[in-house]
């Protein structure tokens, strides 16, 4: 640790008044008027609506002022999954939280944003595991949660660290609202021109089993422009720590495909594996089972092979020009997911199979060359959210590597000056 930098404790560090505290412990039942609160998984959820959260009544919540937030607090998850680090927007002020989330009032002077990466780096993460216990589930208890040591510069040090960590999420998060824009854009263009029929409103239109549609239109499935095959039955003792990553249902997640948390097959398992289960940048993916069945997502570039899990559908083999944007942008419609969810079938859970899937109907022209137009118009927002992807999986790598060479003086602001210039 350089000389200028200083140990506290996080007790030391926060508003004394308030201390460091958790939330409520039994929130009772839903009082529809009373006292937004936050769970742990409301904070994860980026999407979440503050309108629907559930709410404790205003005599409930009295005993709780110490973790009523005021704006800029960090919370700690506590219980379960340990150590997520949240800060307390200004959209969220007013709101209190439940007992698996601890409350920390960082003073101004200590820098909130520069103790939030450090409660993120490995080295407090780390204090934060050695002190859980665990007799029913990992838990984090106060006592020794104010104990936790944290190591911070001077102040003109901390903000230099803390506005580089800062640019690269900042950078992150424009980039998902721009892909947030993107898809809706893609949305709208295609419901103009496959469920309004904006560009033909002007001409006959005729009956078929799904309604009125153009002249010249007629219903066809999904399987008469792609295939959407199922992924391959890995064996669950074949994975490792290593080796090629294997994407599951469970790596879809607001309509991407994310590596992280994917367990691997080594060369052994891969050398005799059939090549078509190999999943190539940019496929669309769909599940096939489960609760979330219906959800899809696009393949960004992890700079390694992927291979697909049974039970999650790969839309491949066009058989016109731009056909898996047209299919890729149909299963990502609200209108699509819900056909799913209503085929799908099951005793235990539900199921969609790649011909059920592949029989969804859908209303095409008999000359696909009039739709050429808005499928390259769609190819490009989906070419450049997956650009948006990929420069994301740099720029987390980036942060996720200065991170702890940061927080702990391993490295310098000026060393990393030009590094952080190459990728934003």
């Amino acid at each position: 640790m350089p000389q200028n930098w200083k140990t506290y404790k996080l007790s030391e560090i926060v508003d004394s008044e308030r201390g460091i505290s958790y939330g409520i412990v039994q929130p009772g039942k839903n009082a529809e008027d009373g006292v937004p609160i936050l769970k742990v998984n409301n904070l994860t959820d980026k999407n979440f609506n503050k309108k629907n959260l559930y709410r404790v009544s205003q005599k409930v919540e009295e005993k709780y002022l110490r973790t009523r937030l005021r704006g800029g607090e960090l919370l700690v998850s506590l219980v379960g999954t340990l150590g997520e680090v949240y800060c307390v927007s200004d959209e969220l002020i007013g709101c209190n939280v439940v007992r698996a989330l601890a409350v920390l009032p960082v003073l101004e002077e200590y820098d909130p944003v520069f103790v939030e990466y450090c409660l993120k780096s490995p080295y407090i993460q780390n204090q934060l595991n050695q002190i859980a216990t665990t007799s029913v589930q990992a838990t984090i208890n106060l006592k020794e949660l104010r104990e936790v040591e944290i190591k911070l510069p001077e102040e003109k040090e901390r903000k230099a660290i803390a506005a580089i960590l800062s640019a690269l999420d900042d950078k992150i998060e424009l980039n998902l609202q721009m892909n947030k824009t993107l898809e809706e854009m893609a949305m709208t263009l295609y419901k103009h021109w496959f469920v309004d029929f904006g560009p033909f409103q002007n001409g006959k239109f005729v009956e078929s089993e799904l309604g009125m549609i153009p002249e010249g239109w007629e219903v066809k499935t999904i399987g008469d422009t792609v295939n959407i095959p199922g992924g391959y039955a890995f064996k669950s003792k074949a994975f490792t720590d290593f080796g090629d990553y294997v994407i599951k249902i469970k790596n879809i997640n607001n309509k991407v495909v994310t590596a992280q948390g994917s367990v691997c097959i080594p060369e052994e398992v891969t050398e005799s594996t059939n090549e078509k289960f190999i999943i190539p940048v940019g496929a669309y993916l769909v599940a096939m089972t489960g609760a979330e069945v219906g959800k899809t997502g696009v393949v960004p570039d992890y700079g390694k092979r992927l291979w697909l899990n049974q039970r999650v559908g790969m839309i491949s083999n066009p058989k016109f020009e731009n056909a898996e944007v047209l299919i890729g942008n149909y299963l990502q419609s609200d209108e699509c997911y819900q056909i799913i969810q209503n085929l799908a079938y099951g005793s235990a859970q539900p199921n969609i199979s790649s011909k059920g899937l592949e029989g969804i109907e859908i209303i095409l022209p008999n000359d696909l060359s009039i739709i050429q137009e808005p499928l390259s118009l769609m190819k490009s927002f989906d070419d450049q959210k997956l650009s948006n992807y990929n420069e994301n999986i740099t720029l987390t790598k980036t942060r996720d590597t200065l991170l702890p060479k940061l927080i702990s003086g391993e490295v310098r602001v000026k060393q990393v000056e030009q590094e952080l210039k190459n990728v934003l």
